[in-house]
This record gives structure tokens, C-alpha cells and sequence, in this order.
């Protein structure tokens, strides 16, 4: 059986926003390792467009190793692309998604390996079906003030249990959760 994971970067005071947090050199190697170790990853149109842009560091090196490692891992990982307005894409290991997100989930589910979720509206929508087997929470030591809450959307009340932790250099703190099912508010 498969295994779906969440995995998203957000500050302490819980906004999304890729330009708030730390990018060291060992969060983009924590990042790259987990890639390598996948087997594909999930998208949703605007993290996936975000993303393109380490295509231009593939082109382009920047000099910084972690970096472009991380290019290369994540230009190396297939990727389903879920969008509405998206009629193709324009990176060789990608593919827009051809079911709605359960049924995609439901048979990536029944193949053996690890799928990453790296949109913050997918992890959302797969952890209220039920189908998200672990989410891993890059917490930065930074307070953005304001941004897009990671659980925005989110109304279900519910207890996550923590498996592990990982603790950066830069005092970025990855926290590794089962996602627990929704229950009654207490």
C-alpha cells in the first residue's frame, strides 16, 4: 500500500508563504533527501507554478550546491498537477491530473511507494477525506504578522498525534503527525 504525505513550510504564527520562511542550505538538503526518497508528488496549479521556477535553476545554476540539488530532486520527481484552468504543462515530469483528487489518492493508494503533497489546499482536502497517511510541518522561527493561514479552510476539529520531531540549524522545526480523524468539538 501507498503512503500519501503532507509536507509544507509555515511560520510560526501559522501563514504560508514561501518568502517568509528560512531557506538554508539544510532545510533545501532536508527537502531534496525527501524528494529522492518519493516516488511522485501532488500539485495543486499555484504551488506548481511556483515551482517552475527551479526549472530556471536547472538552466542556470546558482552556485549554491544545496540549491541546486534541490533543482535537480525536484525536477527529477514525476508530478500530478491538479488545476481547473491549466490545459497542459511545460515540464517533462509533469502531468495534469486526469481524475478528481480521490480517485487519484484512492489508486496512488493501492501502488506501493511514497506520494508527497506539497499544496496547502490538496494536504487540506486529503486530510477532511481521510486519505493523508502523515503530515510533516516545516515550522520557521519567524512571525509573519500576516498571509494566508495553512488551516484557513479547515473546520474540523481534530487531534493530530506526533510521531517525531526534527530540529534545524536556523531553529526551523519539522513536526511529523498522523493526522487523527475529525471528531466531535469538546
Amino acid at each position: 500500500m501507498g503512503k500519501i504525505i503532507g509536507a509544507f513550510n509555515m511560520t510560526l504564527d501559522g501563514v504560508c508563504d514561501h518568502t517568509k520562511g528560512i531557506a538554508d542550505e539544510e532545510i533545501h538538503d532536508h527537502y531534496a533527501a525527501m524528494l529522492d526518497r518519493a516516488d511522485g508528488m501532488l500539485f495543486g496549479r499555484i504551488t506548481f507554478e511556483l515551482m517552475e521556477f527551479w526549472k530556471t535553476v536547472l538552466d542556470s545554476p546558482t552556485g549554491n550546491k544545496a540549491m541546486d540539488d534541490f533543482a535537480v530532486s525536484i525536477d527529477r520527481i514525476p508530478k500530478i498537477v491538479f488545476s481547473r484552468t491549466l490545459t497542459s504543462v511545460d515540464w517533462d515530469s509533469a502531468r495534469l491530473a486526469t481524475r478528481e483528487l480521490r480517485e487519484e489518492a484512492l489508486a496512488l493508494k493501492e501502488q506501493p511507494g511514497t506520494i508527497l503533497v506539497g499544496s496547502r489546499s490538496l494536504i487540506i482536502a486529503l486530510m477532511k477525506m481521510g486519505l493523508l497517511d502523515e503530515l510533516q510541518l516545516t515550522v520557521h522561527p519567524v512571525v509573519a504578522g500576516e498571509g494566508m493561514p495553512f488551516f484557513e479552510d479547515f473546520h474540523d476539529y481534530r487531534i493530530l498525534k506526533l510521531t517525531k520531531t526534527k530540529t534545524f540549524g536556523c531553529g526551523a522545526v519539522t513536526l511529523f503527525y498522523e493526522p487523527g480523524t475529525a471528531q466531535a468539538a469538546k
